[in-house]
């Protein structure tokens, strides 16, 4: 997943980041509305958690923003403030949820895949199309009865594409999701060529079934 944790706690943000990163996630961070503001207008995230105290304002404007930009990222909001009136204000502006400091990160995990999988794949933890299922939970994938091994931004890539299936996806969108900001140095995309050419060979060798589409001089369309 991408994710944008919004927090200006330093030790608390450290710990969520490397707690998140170690497992392949892909992990921005903003310790202020207007950070947070200008990374959301410009990427786009599986689920951004989002604290409401930031030092220049109220972290629901963040939430405001977001809807005004008619984005469709999933929003988990934290805060040390255990209030019904918080939780409500949060709720009705279109938060997904909603955690109270101190927490677990195994429970902040489990809230965001819940999250995720509420928004892009209807609440279930296993993902099939054709004849290729993936269980979120475990990160297993079979193509048929086999069972196939594939690298993290592979199998990243994979469950991307199968939740936009017949789509045109660019590849700017593609290198946008599937790695971090940094993408803005590369000086060209043919990483995600690379990427596709192999994770289109194992998916041949298994069902001999070639699901991208090559829309040429835009991107790709898995169907």
């Amino acid at each position: 997943m991408k994710l944008l944790f919004i927090e200006d706690e330093p030790v608390l943000l450290d710990s969520i980041r490397n707690y998140f990163s170690e497992d392949g996630n892909i992990c921005e961070t903003a310790t202020n509305l207007l950070t947070a503001r200008e990374k959301i207008s410009r990427y786009e995230y599986d689920c951004i958690v989002l604290d409401i105290g930031l030092p220049d304002g109220n972290g629901l404007e963040v939430l405001r923003y977001i809807k005004e930009m008619d984005k469709d990222e999933g929003v988990l909001i934290v805060s040390g403030r255990n209030s019904l009136d918080d939780r409500l204000s949060g709720l009705n502006l279109g938060a997904d949820d909603y955690i109270i400091k101190p927490f677990h990160l195994a429970e902040l995990k489990a809230r965001i895949m819940a999250v995720h999988r509420r928004r892009a794949f209807k609440g279930s933890n296993l993902l099939q199309y054709d004849a290729i299922s993936i269980n979120l939970d475990s990160m297993e994938v079979r193509v048929g009865d086999h069972l196939v091994t594939l690298t993290r931004k592979e199998y990243d890539m994979l469950v991307y594409f199968i939740a936009n299936k017949g789509k045109v996806i660019t590849r700017n969108a593609i290198a946008d999701h599937l790695w971090h900001d940094e993408v803005d140095l590369a000086e060209s995309f043919d990483f995600i060529y690379t990427h596709i050419k192999n994770l289109r060979k194992k998916m041949l060798d298994h069902c001999g079934k070639d699901y991208f589409k090559t829309v040429y001089g835009i991107g790709y369309k898995f169907s």
